[in-house]
């Protein structure tokens, strides 16, 4: 094992910047895991993961240890992990892997989620997490959204992203246009109650930006436009829960 003691190390210099930078991320084609659960996920559906980090501290921890044993580990001084800064409470565990490139081709015969600029790293995370919970197996982001493979969304996503056919800078209108399948997206004018509305499969819905929600432009050219009833004191939900709302429901028919 190797341990880096100094911020000048080179190694520990392209760490930070992994963490840091999108742009740096995107040069690479690299990113980084935090924890024990993201490791084994990606290798459990990826195989190996190129190069292990480990802080000092964790080295003997249960988990860490079986997970690095026998494998070359670069060992972090504490100071540098917490450095590093993905999160406040490091796990004292990272791993450099390569982003999966995106697909070239959509199915456009399979069920799908369609991403409109959702922007909160957190919220792309939960909604890659829960089309995978629900059973959709790719997801397409509009080239406005969250970069899928920073660190912060893979956290949130909790190993959803290895398990899914992930699309980056999709262009949403083309996809809509060629679908061969029902269109559904939440909005509120002139939608109908998620409970009232039918549909035929394959079913692709669309989810929009936090705030501004879906574009004019994807609206006018879905199929079904829906809403979720809320007879309570508030008048919208985060756009994660809206999407867990909707697909299991849509689950939850396809099991009836």
């Amino acid at each position: 094992m190797k341990l880096i003691q100094s911020r000048d190390n080179v190694f520990f210099k392209q760490l930070k910047k992994l963490a840091e930078s999108g742009r740096e991320r995107r040069k690479t084609g690299l990113t980084l895991l935090d924890g024990v659960h993201l490791v084994q996920a990606f290798e459990a559906a990826r195989g190996l993961v190129e190069t292990l980090v480990v802080a000092e501290s964790a080295l003997e921890t249960d988990e860490i240890s079986r997970l690095t044993a026998g494998r070359d580990t670069v060992v972090l001084a504490d100071s540098l992990m917490r450095e590093i800064g993905l999160v406040d409470t490091p796990s004292g565990l990272l791993a450099v892997v390569a982003q999966p490139k995106s697909r070239a081709a959509v199915d456009l015969e399979n069920d799908a989620v369609l991403l409109d600029g959702v922007q909160d790293p957190g919220n792309v995370g939960t909604l890659l997490r829960t089309a995978a919970a629900a059973g959709v197996r790719q997801v397409l982001l509009s080239s406005a959204c969250a970069a899928a493979w920073s660190p912060k969304v893979l956290r949130a996503g909790q190993g959803a992203h290895f398990v899914l056919d992930i699309v980056e800078d999709a262009d949403l209108v083309a996809t809509v246009r060629d679908y061969r399948g029902t269109v559904a997206v939440t909005c509120l004018d002139g939608a109908v109650s998620l409970y009232e509305t039918r549909w035929q499969t394959p079913l692709a819905w669309i989810f929009g930006a936090e705030g501004q929600g879906v574009s004019p432009e994807l609206i006018a050219a879905a199929d079904l436009r829906i809403k979720i009833p809320m007879p309570g004191a508030v008048e919208s939900l985060n756009v994660g829960a809206a999407a867990a709302i909707c697909l299991f429901e849509a689950l939850r028919r396809r099991l009836d």
